[in-house]
Formats: structure tokens, sequence, C-alpha cells
């Protein structure tokens, strides 16, 4: 059965739709069969791996409708990667999803039917804390707070975490914070190292070993509807998401890599 991980976080710009897409790229890459949901109307995810939002059957029919999601997963250029397609109409679902009889668990009950034919299913949620994301967060094994490492990099995050705790007590039990994910890291800059040193003393254990740097290529990878290991596989942000999926393929005890073996060496890179 896959495990499903959530990708939140209310603020926006802080790599949701980036880290969706690289780690599901990356975990195919793995020989992972991963399916990425795009639960966020702006349908960046749909478009980043190269579909058309626009002309693509999406996630509003699973939700509003009760279509079946194997009807509408696309497969993408990326090995082992498939996608259920998001559309701008998403804006409307949550309100016409407000007066349905378990309206927080329209998004579990849709997964349930085909998360035995993915290893991972990853969902990219919107930057906000509305019902549609509530459903990703009642879905989900585990979620994944990408942080930005810049000066608000903790504004927010303790409404998120007092989301997640709600919907722990009240809508899924089983829940838990797969890591907080430190992204857009300049080596350059004295207050992106004082962001990390503040967000793992705040967070210790929470926080992944693994951060991801500004890389000019993973702004470059979705304009050509591509995974930044498809596009670039030599790139940093290719090394980083690499070592971010087999940091978690480790923590979920799904793969057998050698400690010292754990991480992708970036020598060349820095």
């Amino acid at each position: 059965m896959g495990k499903i991980i959530a990708i939140a976080n209310q603020k926006g710009g802080v790599g949701k739709t980036t880290t969706a897409i690289n780690l599901g790229g990356s975990l195919g890459v793995l020989e992972y069969k991963t399916l990425i949901v795009d639960a966020d109307p702006q349908a960046n995810a749909t478009s980043g791996v190269g579909l058309d939002p626009k002309n693509t059957k999406n996630i509003y029919e699973c939700l509003i409708n009760g279509t079946d999601p194997s009807e509408l997963i696309r497969e993408t250029e990326n090995p082992n990667l498939y996608i259920l397609p998001s559309h701008i109409d998403l804006v409307g679902a949550e309100l016409e999803m407000i007066n349905m009889p378990n309206r927080e668990h329209m998004m579990r009950l849709a997964l349930k039917k085909i998360r035995e034919n993915f290893d991972f299913i990853i969902i990219d949620c919107s930057p906000s804390l509305g019902l549609i994301t509530v459903n990703a967060l009642t879905a989900a094994d585990s979620v994944v707070v990408p942080v930005q490492c810049e000066y608000f990099a903790l504004e927010g995050l303790g409404k998120l975490l007092n989301t997640i705790k709600i919907v722990q007590g009240r809508l899924n039990t089983e829940l838990e914070i797969e890591g907080i994910l430190l992204t857009m890291y300049d080596t350059r800059l004295r207050l992106a190292n004082q962001v990390v040193d503040e967000v793992k003393t705040h967070f210790q254990e929470l926080v992944f070993d693994t951060i991801i740097h500004r890389n000019t290529k993973l702004g470059e990878a979705p304009s050509h509807g591509e995974t930044i290991i498809m596009h670039d596989a030599a790139s940093k942000g290719s090394v980083n998401y690499l070592n971010l999926a087999r940091e978690i393929l480790q923590n979920n005890n799904a793969t057998k890599i050698n400690s010292e073996d754990k991480k992708i060496s970036l020598e060349n890179e820095l």
C-alpha cells in the first residue's frame, strides 16, 4: 500500500510545488512508482510536468462528481511518475463541498481506490488552510513542511502546525510530520545560515538533514514541463532532491542504503 505524503504550508512561495514535482521525480528515478496529486487550483504541478491544465480532466471530478481517479491519472515523461491533474475549477470545489457529508474525507475516499497501485502518493497543497488542504491532510499518512531560508521563515508556521494538530485529533489520528524541509538556501547569505540554525533549534529532529539550495535550474525546469532530474540531472537542485528522496526512503525503512552512502556528494557543485 502506497504512502501518502502531503506537501503543505499556507505561506506561498516556499517551494511546495517545486518539492512535490522533484521529490516525485526523484522517487520515480529511484524506481518507486509515484503519483503526484495536484490539489492546488493554480495547477502549477500539472503544467510543471508538461500537461496543459485547460485540456485535462482533473481532481475536481473526483472530489465533486465521484469519478474514479484511475480514469484521470496521466503519465509523465519522468520514469515511474504519474499525475492526477488540477484545474482552476478547484477554486469552487470548497464551496460545493461545504454541505457534503464527510466533506473533510472526500480526497481520502478517492485516493483509497488507487493507493495500492503506487509506492508513494504526493499531494501538492495550495497555499491556504482551506477545506481542500484539510482534505489533503486527512488523506495523508504524513506531511512535509517546506520552509524558506529567509527572514519570515517561521511566520505562520505555528498556525500550520496547529492545523495539523487539529487534524490529528479530529480527522486523522495517524497523521505524522514527515519532516520540515529548508528550501531556497543561499550559502552566501549570513541570514540563511541564521534561519537554518533557528529552525533546527526550534524543531530539532523534525528537520530534514537535506537542505534545498537556490538553483537556477530548479526555476527553469517547470517552463520546459520537466522535473529537475530530467532537465539537468547534474545540477545542484537535482542532487538535493535525490538526497531528499533517499532520506525519506531511509526514514521509512524503504531502502537499504549504507549510512555512509546516504548522501550524494555535492563537492563538484560547490
